[in-house]
């Protein structure tokens, strides 16, 4: 049997299959003599809840970093909510009831009203309530939800895994994880690619593919595959249950070359990243967080060439202050010891909501309010993130990159308020260096006027993920139509080479930094190109280096 889904981190995996449980505590209904002794009770409860995701943020920290961390600061806020709190507490006194059964029927009654409305954002923190509830329903009871502990290499299958699970978990013998969640933004896919886990997402565990070909429609499998033999292949997407002999024995062919290439990649570091005829070209990281950027010093980038300041923004209740994102930013240049740093100003929107900013329900999200459209509407937001950069440009190697351009008018209207904020922190006493500006290609507009726009800026920086679905209207994260959506589209490969070829006529430096820019066939066609930069995940940095030193 095989199944199909979307790969959230690469690599292979060969081992058994472990179901996640994730056995609830049975939640009976008693009648109590004292309310108040039970409100005490739970709020013991809430008070130990608290300490036990203190430590579950400590241990994030260490495994995921500081951005992915945050995910369980949000979740402690839920247990200052006053609305759940009042709930419970209401429903022990007027029905002296157990503040067991009254947490239940709490979360339980907000999970139904949640569920109705129409708000993907809303609908997806119900998980997040319902495992922190039950955290405190757990601790009621003093007994323990998870026991997920395993003794050999197994690749845990589960319909859906929090982030907190995920943290959890003992992932000494986890090899791999596939999940029915479908987004690649997922904190199932965003923490699996962070502890670099080879991972599956959207696989349909109720409709599967048999050996002839024939489509299969049942009751979900997964119950019926525990144990089973499986492998996990986190470059196609498959996930092959009871392999034959001789798929076993591809794929460990496959995994002892993939070990092996790890080492030989391992002979690039301290090299220039130069094709044999002498052309140079820049090799960068993408990150996230604090511990990419440690990823990326690993596999000796040469800087980062996207910052993807979002995240520190997402996850949390409020925008983060001018000086919390300044030592964000401080740390992070200073970490990378001179190395370029191009900071992106917030993409927020679409598939990047932020609850705080009450950015509203969109038809057509990834066509929408997102980008630089927020950051030209919300300028308190804006020019907080940049005076934030700038005063952290003084430690190190920044540039800004600004997301979502379409118009030479928003780069002068970016420009304007850059200048603005640099003089209030000329006047302030702040120091700060000239930070060179670039924007973000990631539109057919773009392209199409970007021998304009390279008049404005100093660097562009093409993004393809984005690019890909606007060129050929197929939303990257929508699994129905992921055969359309398709990075290596000739009508991609021309406009790549249009906008490098109308930025090299006006003096402006061009990057890249969609996933295309791991692929080895792409690489050699952006070399050819005439690309000045590539910025790709920090794993792919010397894969991407072998390629271009052996090209001619």
């Amino acid at each position: 049997m095989q199944l199909k889904g979307k790969s959230a981190c690469t690599g292979y995996s060969i081992g058994k299959i472990a179901i996640y449980d994730r056995t609830e505590t049975k939640v009976v209904r008693k009648k109590c003599k004292d309310p108040e002794a039970e409100i005490e009770r739970f709020e013991q409860a809430i008070a130990t809840a608290k300490l036990e995701y203190e430590r579950l943020y400590e241990k994030a920290l260490k495994e995921v970093g500081s951005n992915n961390a945050s995910i369980f600061k949000a979740d402690m806020v839920l247990l200052d909510d006053m609305d759940y709190i009042e709930s419970v507490t209401n429903i022990v006194r007027t029905q002296s009831v157990n503040a067991e059964y009254a947490v239940a029927i709490t979360i339980d009654n907000f999970a139904k009203m949640m569920s109705k409305l129409e708000d993907a954002y809303i609908k997806d923190r119900i998980k997040d309530v319902r495992e922190v509830y039950n955290k405190v329903i757990e601790i009621l009871y003093k007994g323990t939800c998870h026991k997920n502990r395993y003794d050999e290499p197994v690749i845990l299958l589960a319909e859906d895994l929090t982030p907190g699970e995920i943290v959890r978990l003992d992932k000494t013998n986890i090899i791999g994880f596939v999940v029915s969640e479908t987004s690649s933004n997922s904190h199932t896919a965003i923490l699996s690619k962070s502890l670099n886990i080879p991972a599956l997402i959207g696989v349909d565990l109720y409709g599967y593919v048999d050996e002839n070909g024939n489509i299969s429609i049942t009751e979900s499998i997964a119950p019926q595959l525990e144990g089973k033999t499986a492998i996990l292949d986190g470059h196609s997407g498959r996930f092959i249950i009871d392999p034959t002999d001789e798929e076993i024995e591809i794929y460990n062919k496959r995994i002892s070359k993939e070990n092996k290439n790890k080492k030989l990649l391992n002979l690039m570091k301290g090299k220039k990243t130069v094709t044999r005829s002498g052309r140079v070209v820049g090799l960068y990281a993408n990150i996230n967080n604090e511990k990419d950027v440690a990823a990326a010093l690993l596999n000796d980038a040469e800087g980062a060439g996207l910052y993807r300041s979002e995240y520190l923004f997402m996850e949390r209740d409020s925008a983060p202050s001018e000086e919390e994102q300044f030592i964000m930013y401080r740390r992070m240049a200073e970490s990378l010891g001179g190395r370029k740093l191009i900071i992106r100003t917030a993409d927020i929107g679409a598939d990047k909501q932020v609850s705080y900013l009450e950015l509203g329900k969109e038809e057509n999200p990834a066509l929408g309010y997102r980008g630089i459209r927020i950051s030209l509407d919300k300028r308190e937001l804006f020019e907080t993130q940049l005076r934030a950069v700038y005063r952290a440009s003084y430690f190190g190697n920044i540039s800004i990159m600004f997301p979502m351009i379409t118009s030479v008018e928003e780069v002068r209207e970016v420009k304007e308020i850059t200048e603005r904020v640099k003089k209030g922190l000329k006047d302030e006493g702040y120091p700060y260096k000239d930070c060179p500006i670039g924007i973000m290609v990631e539109t057919p507009a773009a392209v199409m006027i970007s021998d304009l726009l390279a008049k404005e800026v100093d660097f562009f920086s093409i993004g393809t993920n984005d690019l890909s679905q606007y060129t050929l209207a197929a939303d990257r994260t929508n699994l129905r139509i992921q055969k359309y959506y398709n990075p290596h589209h000739e009508s991609i490969l021309r406009q790549i080479k249009m906008t490098i070829d109308n930025a090299h006529a006006n003096d402006c430096s061009v990057g890249i930094c969609g996933e295309i820019a791991s692929d080895a066939e792409i690489v050699r066609k952006l070399v050819e190109y005439g690309i000045d930069d590539i910025s790709v995940t920090p794993t792919n940095i010397l894969v991407v280096r072998e390629i271009i030193r052996n090209m001619e």
